[in-house]
């Protein structure tokens, strides 16, 4: 199977999760819009009439009411179900870098929020450390940004402003740039790097999920695997 095959595949083993009256929170990225179109062919047949959603992006928000999936927010429903979003790397303790889609702060707040956080992706995502990869994004608040360059070059990174095609600095959804930070050598301490990193002001939030999500599914050419996190993880 291609890239695209596996994440629908994922996505499908995920959604099994979803029974109608739970309040899902929906990701974003393209394994969440295998979601999405999943969620929607089961209330085409009938199932899932009761759910409501709360998107992760405005991107997410406009698919989803494209194909008719109701939603609603976190403050009329602070509390949800069950969550499912992508990922860009998985360790295996199941922390996760996340945020490649620019979604980072309001995907975070929207999993902090659920009561089983699911991740679907494809086996590339799986790395031995995290920052293998994937850079971690930093969303920071557009003022003064540049002073963050000299202090993630200090923590052993290499900071790069995300821009949008034409040079100009890409802007998130909740009005705030974002400076990926790539690790040669893999994050040693990804919790040391999160608290340092919170600490500083300027920096909204950062692209690792550490300790959140409850399990991974994980679809590979020799079929589809379920990783869970361990009870002393």
């Amino acid at each position: 199977m291609n890239a695209e095959q596996l994440k629908r595949a994922a996505a499908e083993k995920a959604v099994e999760l979803i029974e109608d009256g739970m309040k899902i929170g929906l990701g974003t990225g393209s394994t969440a819009k295998h979601v999405l179109q999943l969620i929607a062919e089961r209330r085409k047949r009938g199932d899932l009439a009761d759910i409501l959603g709360v998107p992760t992006s405005r991107t997410t928000e406009d698919l989803a009411r494209e194909l008719g999936i109701p939603l609603t927010t976190l403050d009329k429903h602070p509390t949800l179900d069950l969550a499912i979003d992508g990922a860009d790397e998985v360790d295996p303790d199941l922390n996760l870098i996340k945020g490649l889609g620019g979604a980072l702060l309001w995907e975070k707040i929207v999993a902090s929020a659920a009561e089983r956080f699911v991740i679907v992706c494809d086996e590339s995502k799986l790395v031995q450390r995290l920052g293998d990869r994937a850079p971690v994004p930093v969303e920071v608040v557009p003022f003064a940004y540049q002073i963050h360059v000299p202090f993630l070059e200090e923590l052993g990174g290499k900071p790069r402003l995300r821009e949008k095609d034409g040079g100009m600095p890409f802007v998130s959804d909740g009005g705030h740039y974002i400076i990926d930070c790539y690790f040669p050598d893999g994050i040693t301490d990804p919790w040391r790097l999160e608290t340092e990193l919170k600490h500083r002001a300027g920096v909204v939030d950062t692209g690792l999920f550490l300790d959140i999500a409850e399990s991974v599914v994980v679809a590979a050419a020799d079929g589809i695997n379920v990783l869970a996190r361990s009870s002393d993880a």
